[in-house]
């Protein structure tokens, strides 16, 4: 027997295993006989499941934590603005009530000594590209969810890591905790479905399974809001129809529930009994790359609306450059102080990235859209998405555009480097003077 084979024949017969070291537990181990820790993960069928969902916790409010061990014990709110809304708070801060997408003010009155962070989008995404880094060391089949969650598929790979797909969780988990600095739970099942609603179950640093066997009484047991994929207003819908409970949701047949909701009936129909077919898909076509800003006050001045698009087009400019992406539409999204929200998009002959090229396009925009009256929200983002490096885009346009541009990068590589003061001219450092 190879190498490999002996080192998972150790799991073979085990309850389960410990978190900490890998070692093989009995049913009625209450701590690890190798290294006496308490973090045991046990469960029949456990080194049968593949499908993992990997979750950072509290992701933005841990990174702060992490570069400011002094906030280690306070209530942290990631977050801002008397119009902002809570982006992530840590556990502390969990604990008065605060809430992601929760208003701001209503956190504030929540947790009044939080130390509340402005967030820096750019950062988390570094840290963010650094985990999937990690996470594909196992497997090819890591689907990024979101900034701060993946999907693994770990079929097939006891032999590569001499392990099964549970104990190789643990494993990612305990290497992020080391490298980057942070802590995530884990849940692991059969579908990509359970494994999201298992990764709920125990946080933070939680390693929670829903087995095959224990799959039905788990849902069975639960309230239809519960689910993930059902939201607010679906709870609400079928609340009328006298559905509060998946028991009750089961006991309604497909075609009800389809002439009922539509195709969502169907969705509703699969969730109730644990149905998921969807595989893990490493790669997701962007579609688009934007940024947005909501003022503290609403601002109505069109000068000060396009200093503020001057530092979005920006925003946009370094994370399409970090992707390697350039867009051929540009896309002006203007929120008027009545919550209305517009639109205007332009299709520009090549391919953009830069902000001296979205800006103009973004400029005239505002001036088709903004009609004087107050604004809370202006946004920007580029669209029908290419890969284009920067030399490329330097070398597509004409001579006095090209130098402009080259200027551009030039001055977004010492921004890099040495901070966003460090360099600036036209409407950087017109919106300095004006700030």
């Amino acid at each position: 027997m190879s190498a490999e084979g002996q080192h998972i024949r150790q799991w073979q017969d085990a309850a389960g295993f410990c978190r900490d070291c890998d070692a093989a537990v009995e049913v009625s181990s209450e701590r690890c006989p190798a290294c006496g820790s308490p973090r045991l993960v046990k469960a029949a069928g456990l080194f049968d499941l593949a499908i993992a969902h990997i979750d950072c916790d509290a992701f933005f409010a841990s990174i702060e934590k992490r570069d400011n061990p002094a906030l280690a014990d306070r209530p942290v709110i990631v977050g801002g603005g008397k119009r902002g809304v809570v982006a992530a708070a840590c556990y502390i801060a969990r604990a008065y009530g605060v809430r992601s997408a929760m208003p701001m003010t209503r956190a504030r009155r929540l947790c009044p000594d939080a130390v509340v962070i402005r967030p820096d989008h750019d950062k988390y995404r570094r840290e963010s590209a650094k985990i999937a880094a990690i996470l594909e060391t196992a497997t090819p089949l890591v689907e990024m969810a979101s900034i701060d969650e993946a999907y693994l598929d770990l079929s097939g790979t006891e032999a590569l890591h001499g392990a099964p797909p549970a104990v190789v969780c643990a494993r990612l988990a305990r290497r992020i905790e080391r490298e980057v600095g942070i802590t995530v739970s884990i849940g692991l099942s059969f579908n990509k479905f359970l494994a999201k609603m298992a990764s709920d179950l125990e946080k933070p640093r939680g390693f929670s399974v829903i087995t095959r066997a224990a799959a039905d009484a788990f849902l069975a047991g639960l309230a239809v809001r519960d689910l993930h994929g059902v939201g607010p207003a679906a709870a609400r819908a079928l609340a009328r129809e006298g559905i509060t409970t998946v028991a009750q949701l089961r006991e309604r047949d497909l075609r009800w529930l389809m002439r009922r909701f539509g195709r969502f009936g169907a969705h509703l129909f699969n969730l109730a009994r644990g149905i998921d077919e969807r595989p893990v898909q490493p790669e997701h076509e962007r579609k688009s790359i934007s940024a947005e800003h909501t003022f503290e006050e609403d601002i109505a001045a069109r000068a000060e609306l396009e200093r503020h698009l001057w530092r979005l087009c920006r925003k946009v400019m370094r994370r399409a450059l970090e992707k390697g992406l350039a867009g051929r539409v540009v896309t002006l999204k203007l929120r008027a102080a009545d919550f209305s929200t517009h639109t205007a998009q332009t299709r520009l002959a090549e391919p953009v990235a830069l902000a001296v090229h979205t800006y103009p396009a973004a400029r005239q925009l505002l001036a088709k859209l903004h009609d004087g009256g107050p604004c809370r929200l202006i946004g920007v983002g580029i669209s029908e998405l290419v890969e284009m490096t920067p030399e490329m885009l330097a070398r597509s346009l004409d001579e006095r555009a090209a130098k402009k541009a080259r200027a551009e990068l030039a001055g977004e590589a010492l921004r890099r480097k040495f901070g966003d003061a460090a360099v600036d001219f036209g409407m950087g450092l017109k919106a300095r003077r004006e700030k």
